[in-house]
């Protein structure tokens, strides 16, 4: 037994050996984007931008767009963080310096950064999944199309709005970009922008990362050092950033959002099947997808984050196409239903966790088809083929991923959480097996703040 013991220990040291900020396998600084909700209802975004910002002089940072799928986020919330950053940078600088001379950069200009904060998206997009273009789409296309053989990294927080009309507006960029979303719960905010991206962008480089993340997210049980007792140990009297810290969750480490940035800090991001500081992920063929037309029951399951779409036929109206015209009631939150045309009300949704959940589906429209339901939520995801009942009101419309490529082989490069679920999350292991090594790592720069 001490034999296995001292193997296993072997074997997580191997895959999650601490190195300074970045793996000798990332060879050239990755170009990456943010786009995010910041400021409104989760502050886990600050606590993710503390820490990219801390970060800074690892990457080339080309835009941080703020894209509030729904709350009050702004970039206006972007410009207050880089004003804290801008009273901690002469010490981050110095400590940078002291601890590795020049390898690793510098950090940039305050100035620099403020100059590409874009306003993006506010708001859900219509039924069709995308709604014009904002300062931040328009800004991830002009930094897609810059001639660089480094791809762009799009490291996305919250939904994928801006990402939806960029692609959108400019197909061409598909190519040139490489996407990390933190979804789960972010996807059923952002139902409609999905869809699109999937059903006309089928071959993009994208890793949907619904539940691996969860691997860092901190334990409020755990006192250790590495846990909730970082703030107070490493944070506190840290810098601007470090007491700001305290102001989201009482200083518990969340940061759902930062795997997105660990995984280009330590692993080959072009293997996403290997070990990361961001996790490690398994090729995806196809997104689960239900179109529900009456009424579901209990025995009715689906995967957790898979894509329902009710589409209801009803009376035809005068009305256009992506009017907003009933609303899909589940678990205590309204979300909007379009009318398609011809008679069709459709209205999408993405379930975040496992769960039995009821909904109602109502309109004031005279012989709409109002009616109400319940359904099962599945642990496993993607998981198609697993779930069946025989309803007639629910069948499968999976959405197939990838490409053929020029010999005939068919390839995706669209990634999701492996099938582990060993831990509460699936997937959530491939992180949390590392997190102590990245917390040490992040308190070092705190000690140059202090």
């Amino acid at each position: 037994m001490k034999c296995l013991s001292l193997l296993l220990f072997a074997v997580v040291l191997s895959a999650c050996m601490r190195m300074d900020a970045r793996d000798a396998t990332v060879t050239e600084r990755p170009r990456i984007l943010v786009s995010t909700d910041i400021g409104g209802t989760d502050p886990d975004d600050n606590q993710s931008m503390i820490h990219l910002l801390m970060y800074a002089n690892e990457f080339d940072i080309e835009g941080l767009v703020s894209s509030p799928s729904f709350g009050e986020g702004s970039k206006e919330e972007i410009f207050r963080m880089i004003s804290l950053y801008e009273q901690d940078r002469p010490s981050l600088v110095k400590g940078l310096r002291n601890s590795f001379g020049d390898s690793h950069g510098t950090y940039p200009s305050p100035e620099y950064l403020t100059s590409i904060v874009k306003q993006g998206h506010k708001g859900s997009a219509p039924l069709c999944g995308y709604d014009g273009s904002t300062e931040g789409s328009e800004w991830i296309v002009k930094c897609a199309r810059r001639a660089d053989q480094r791809p762009l990294w799009i490291l996305v927080w919250g939904a994928l709005e801006d990402v939806a009309q960029a692609l959108h507006d400019a197909p061409d960029i598909s190519e040139k970009i490489r996407i990390y979303w933190i979804g789960g719960p972010n996807k059923k905010w952002g139902c409609n922008a999905y869809n699109y991206i999937v059903e006309n962008f089928p071959s993009l480089w994208f890793i949907e990362n619904n539940a691996t993340y969860r691997g860092f997210i901190g334990s409020t049980s755990d006192t250790s050092i590495y846990q909730k007792g970082f703030w107070p140990t490493f944070m506190e009297h840290a810098g601007a950033m470090g007491d700001d810290f305290v102001n989201y969750y009482g200083g518990m480490v969340k940061m759902g959002d930062t795997p997105s940035l660990l995984y280009l800090m330590k692993g080959d991001p072009e293997r996403p099947s290997s070990n990361h500081w961001g996790g490690r992920f398994e090729v995806m063929n196809y997104t689960p997808r239900y179109i529900i037309t009456g009424p579901l029951s209990a025995s009715d399951t689906v995967p957790c984050y898979s894509l329902l779409e009710w589409r209801l036929n009803g009376p035809q109206i005068e009305l256009a196409p992506d009017s907003v015209c009933f609303s899909l009631t589940i678990d205590r939150q309204n979300w909007p239903g379009y009318y398609a045309g011809d008679g069709i009300y459709v209205v999408r949704y993405a379930p975040k966790a496992p769960a039995t959940l009821g909904y109602t589906v109502n309109s004031d429209i005279v012989g709409f088809p109002i009616h109400e339901g319940t359904f099962t939520v599945g642990k496993k995801w993607p998981a198609i083929g697993d779930y069946s009942s025989g309803n007639p009101n629910i069948v499968a419309n999976h959405i197939p991923l990838g490409k053929v490529d020029e010999d005939g082989r068919y390839m995706s490069t669209w990634f999701t959480d492996i099938q582990d679920y060993s831990s509460a999350w699936q997937g959530s292991s491939t992180i949390s097996g590392c997190r102590n090594d990245i917390m040490k790592d992040w308190s070092v720069r705190f000690q140059w703040l202090k």
